[in-house]
């Protein structure tokens, strides 16, 4: 409970940059057996950065339930056999083993995709950062054909292209963002320490995950 009231207190983007400390980063390149990403920390960040895709309204519906899923489906694994999966790696090399990694349920997937999600996040909030001033619509669109409308089917594409109009102003974004007691300044503050300590740690993972031969999947 006690959690729970101090992360009522603070804003999603300060809660994530807490999390991320704990996530372990091996440099791309080293030994992957000495890679390590705990699997709490990583979808407690992935549930702080749904939060976050929450305040920019029903656009992100489609987006929003395709995060939900894959974090269950990875904290089901997770809590099947904790000692097992203390290391979402070894979830990777056991799947991979499997000849499992690439089949449209698996865990491995539910991996890329939360990461691909992710790479949205950081991308849009790097557009906020740079342009306060920016279209919100503009931004989003932007963001998403960089990300994952090179992953994702027409459907999905379409879909989203449709929901673009529901996205709110940059002020009311903005303001969502913040808590009571924050300024503007306090936000960009936060949002380009969250920046900084998540790029490294996506490279990372996007360098793993093409060692697995996933990172070019698509949509199933």
């Amino acid at each position: 409970m006690k959690r729970k009231r101090e992360m009522e207190k603070r804003s999603e983007l300060r809660s994530a940059i807490d999390e991320l400390s704990m996530i372990a980063k091996v440099q791309p390149g080293d030994d992957l057996d000495a890679a390590h990403i705990a699997p709490k920390p990583f979808l407690h960040v992935c549930t702080l950065i749904l939060q976050v895709l929450d305040k920019i309204g029903p656009t992100m519906a489609v987006l929003r339930q395709d995060i939900h899923q894959n974090i269950q489906r990875l904290e089901i694994l997770c809590e099947s056999d904790p000692t097992r999966y203390s290391n979402l790696i070894e979830m990777l090399k056991e799947e991979d083993s499997e000849g499992n990694a690439r089949k449209g349920t698996s865990c491995s997937r539910a991996f890329l995709w939360l990461t691909r999600s992710m790479d949205f996040m950081v991308d849009l909030l790097k557009r906020l950062v740079k342009n306060p001033g920016q279209n919100m619509e503009q931004a989003v669109e932007e963001s998403y054909n960089i990300t994952l409308k090179p992953w994702h089917g027409w459907i999905s594409s379409a879909a989203f292209k449709v929901a673009l109009k529901l996205v709110p102003d940059n002020e009311t974004f903005i303001s969502l963002l913040m808590t009571k007691d924050q300024t503007y300044d306090n936000l960009r503050e936060d949002m380009q320490t969250l920046i900084s300590l998540l790029v490294p740690i996506l490279e990372e993972i996007h360098s793993i995950l093409n060692v697995y031969r996933l990172g070019r999947l698509k949509s199933t």
